[in-house]
């Protein structure tokens, strides 16, 4: 990897470069902030895209340029601070840059006074993380589709998750471990409701809009003088696709208490009082664009996305950790668990979480 300054000093920001340190806990791409000697902008974003997963990071610095340039293009968003990040541009005028290696980086503004966490703090948290994922929904329910790229194609089609696991098992020398068997039991007891989701679109009751694709709790940015969610950030799996796959991951990650990387997987649970929370300002703000149809697959889509990332942590791990990002060889196999009996406690908490969703309506 090229000296990360020179790399940083591409993009045309005003001040020299003081410090670049690694920046975030991201599956996926290598993220760095970059501290300026500047009287304006004092820090950025400098992001290496690893394009083995993103394929098209072209198509995707396009995708979050449209559904960003048209948020700020919205009328007067809310009396408090909303903002996104910018994409910014290189001295030529790109909104990336190659290295000597052909290795993608691109930069974006940094969102100052603003906070994120792993796991929800309280119940007005909660509320703010649920607000800021059915701010955004709102605040892009009128772009239309066509002016976005699939740039992930199958990405959250929990079926062909099912295609690859399959694949995956059949040549796979992973040993017979009682966790590895409880993964493998879990997933065949469940897979014959895997394909809701895309049922309900196929039959035209579930419509495609632009989503986030990724809006754990931790890419919600909270304001840390007004503890007001304030942005909503990492668009890199912004396409087309069902509001559904979001509000299920928002509410997967966010009734957790645990947390997404706790090596205490068997006491995983699901929080429905905080998925009451989430819901109720998620909803104060998507009722707005959500047909009445739409409420009937809430609960499916929660329990849906947290089988769905557990396959896809538990199938990484039989594939030799391929996708994502590991500390050690059984990490994905622990990613799995904690999905996994997540699932198996929401199942448990059915009748109550429709009750909450029903008393919403």
């Amino acid at each position: 990897m090229e000296n990360l300054i020179a790399i940083a000093e591409q993009f045309k920001l005003q001040g020299k470069t003081l410090d670049i340190r690694e920046y975030g806990h991201g599956n996926i791409n290598d993220t760095f902030l970059v501290t300026l000697d500047s009287k304006t902008e004092k820090h950025f974003i400098l992001q290496h895209i690893n394009t083995h997963i993103f394929r098209q990071p072209k198509l995707i610095m396009q995708n979050m340029r449209t559904v960003t340039e048209h948020i700020r293009k919205s009328a007067s968003i809310e009396k408090h601070r909303w903002e996104m990040p910018r994409v910014l541009l290189t001295k030529d005028g790109l909104d990336h840059w190659l290295d000597s290696n052909g290795e993608f980086w691109r930069a974006l503004s940094f969102i100052d006074n603003a906070q994120s966490f792993d796991t929800i703090q309280d119940f007005a948290h909660g509320r703010e993380v649920g607000y800021a994922l059915g701010l955004f929904h709102n605040l892009i329910s009128n772009l239309t589709i066509e002016r976005l790229a699939d740039t992930l194609e199958g990405f959250h089609i929990t079926p062909r998750y099912l295609q690859l696991y399959d694949e995956v098992t059949e040549r796979s020398n992973a040993g017979k471990s009682p966790e590895v068997h409880y993964c493998l039991k879990f997933v065949s007891e469940r897979r014959t409701w895997a394909h809701v989701l895309e049922n309900a679109k196929a039959q035209g009751l579930l419509p495609l809009r632009p989503i986030h694709g990724d809006p754990k709790v931790n890419n919600v940015m909270i304001d840390t003088d007004s503890g007001k969610a304030i942005s909503i950030v990492d668009l890199d799996t912004v396409k087309p696709g069902l509001v559904h796959y979001d509000i299920g991951d928002c509410i997967r990650s966010g009734c957790n208490p645990l947390g997404e990387e706790t090596e205490e997987w068997e006491a995983v649970r699901f929080e429905p009082d905080l998925c009451r929370a989430i819901l109720q300002d998620y909803l104060s703000q998507a009722k707005k664009f959500l047909a009445e149809i739409e409420y009937e697959f809430i609960y499916d889509a929660i329990r849906l996305i947290a089988f769905e990332l557990g396959l896809r942590f538990f199938t990484d791990y039989l594939e030799g950790n391929v996708y994502f990002k590991v500390r050690h060889e059984k990490h994905n196999l622990v990613r799995s668990l904690i999905q996994f009996k997540l699932t198996e406690s929401i199942e448990s908490y059915e009748k109550a979480i429709r009750k909450i969703i029903q008393d919403m309506r």
